[in-house]
């Protein structure tokens, strides 16, 4: 008679002892690391919107926070742990050990709780992650004691392709003050429709900020419509425009929406154009809160023609996207500067397709939240070669230091200006009046 085959054992530990427990879970940490691993994949924090969507509000914020701590100190990170390591770990393993570095050093959280955190995390990434977690557990453990090694790092350093033409433009010292104020983060912004306020502080410049903001939905007068988030930086552009009752003004490229709302809100009549359907979403849901009114077109600029001639247009062009590092660390890691002459290309034929639009006499405010020149003042500069009898508006603005403008009339605003404040985005702004018809 055959014998029935042996059943495997349910467990090969010793009698009497307890199973290991899986890993702990950490959905922030764990949606954190998602973010990173699509960052490495040349993606933006805002190109992965599911990467944190099964999280609650509270732990999508702070796994957001954490990204973006990482992200603002990725290579500082790497400094202290490249001579700990023998060779270079897998992808997820090393986002994990740079959260952990971050957290220890940068955030200052219990090293008893972050390394047991990260080494959990790491557990959890399968049969490769359970042979490094011994690895990422003596390395932490190691890191944790670093505090002075770390204070003493300089800031993230900007690529090349960025930090060569600013250093050309305003020198060393001012590429090191502008890393610093990238190190430092961005504040909430806000601007207040006329009559209201809004939380924080009030600014030189007329907008309001808070170092920390929280939650912003459940912030005073945000339900009211009082006020809508925008940078102090960028809101000076439509203060430049100085948009008047009555007037009909074309607002291009006009996502995510906060001049359009500043236009409205000054009583002007506008049409706000952009291409994305999606990014003007969230237009149509502030105009909503804010109860103001705008038409919104979803088209391309260089193909819309108004019905009459605005009396002003406010093109906040395509650009770089190099001023707003500070609020966006990813963005120095997903790009490289190839794209700068089909961007610059775009705003000088966005400047001469706007100029045919406006009325004779008509102001047009040109933008980019960027720090490079080639989108700003040589913009400006060429602008007023191709299209002689343009004039440069003056800026009167409040707020404004005298060594913020240009020789030919422009407004460069950088990260590291208002430091004692914290800072602003970089941007390009200039006014342009186009002549009157001839008679």
């Amino acid at each position: 008679m055959n014998k029935p085959p042996a059943r495997k054992p349910r467990s090969q530990r010793p009698p009497g002892q307890a199973a290991t427990p899986p890993p702990r879970v950490d959905a922030a940490r764990k949606g954190a690391l998602r973010l990173l691993a699509g960052v490495g994949q040349g993606l933006s924090l805002s190109d992965q919107p599911t990467a944190l969507a099964r999280l609650d509000p509270a732990e999508r914020a702070r796994g957001q926070r954490l990204a973006l701590a990482v992200l603002r100190n990725i290579d500082r990170a790497d400094a202290l742990l490249v001579p700990l390591l023998s060779r270079k770990p897998r992808p997820e393993v090393l986002d994990a050990l740079r959260l952990g570095v971050v957290e220890l050093l940068e955030l200052g959280e219990a090293p008893h709780g972050v390394v047991n955190a990260v080494v959990d995390l790491v557990r959890g990434m399968g049969p490769k992650g359970c042979a490094a977690a011994g690895m990422v557990n003596a390395v932490l453990r190691k890191v944790a004691g670093q505090s002075e090694a770390w204070a003493a790092l300089p800031p993230e350093m900007m690529p090349d392709w960025l930090r060569d033409p600013v250093i050309a433009a305003w020198g060393e010292d001012v590429a090191l003050a502008i890393e610093t104020a990238h190190q430092q983060g961005a504040p909430l912004d806000m601007t207040a429709q006329p009559g209201r306020t809004a939380p924080g502080e009030k600014l030189p410049s007329g907008s309001y900020r808070l170092r920390e903001a929280g939650q912003i939905s459940a912030l005073p007068g945000f339900a009211e419509g009082d006020w809508w988030v925008q940078d102090a930086a960028a809101a000076m552009a439509v203060r430049l425009l100085d948009p008047q009752p009555g007037e009909y003004v074309l607002d291009i490229c006009a996502a995510p929406g906060g001049k359009t709302l500043q236009i409205a809100a000054a009583g002007a009549q506008v049409t706000a154009v952009d291409l994305s359907a999606a990014r003007l979403a969230r237009l149509h849901e502030n105009l909503t809160r804010c109860r103001l009114s705008a038409e919104v077109v979803v088209g391309d600029a260089l193909q819309f023609t108004p019905d009459r001639a605005p009396d002003a247009i406010l093109l906040d062009a395509p650009c770089s996207a190099t001023g707003t590092i500070r609020r966006h660390p990813d963005l120095p890691l997903i790009r490289d500067g190839s794209a700068l002459a089909g961007l610059t290309a775009l705003q000088a034929q966005l400047i001469d397709h706007a100029l045919s639009l406006l009325a004779p006499g008509g102001r047009l405010v040109f933008a980019t939240c960027s720090l490079l020149p080639v989108e700003g003042e040589d913009q400006l500069a060429a602008a007023l070669q191709r299209h002689p009898g343009l004039s440069v508006l003056p800026v009167d603005l409040p707020g404004i230091a005298p060594d913020w403008l240009t020789a030919q009339g422009g407004l460069r605003l950088r990260p590291d200006h208002w430091p004692d404040l914290g800072g602003m985005d970089g941007f390009f702004i200039a006014g342009l009046r186009k002549p009157l018809a001839p008679r």
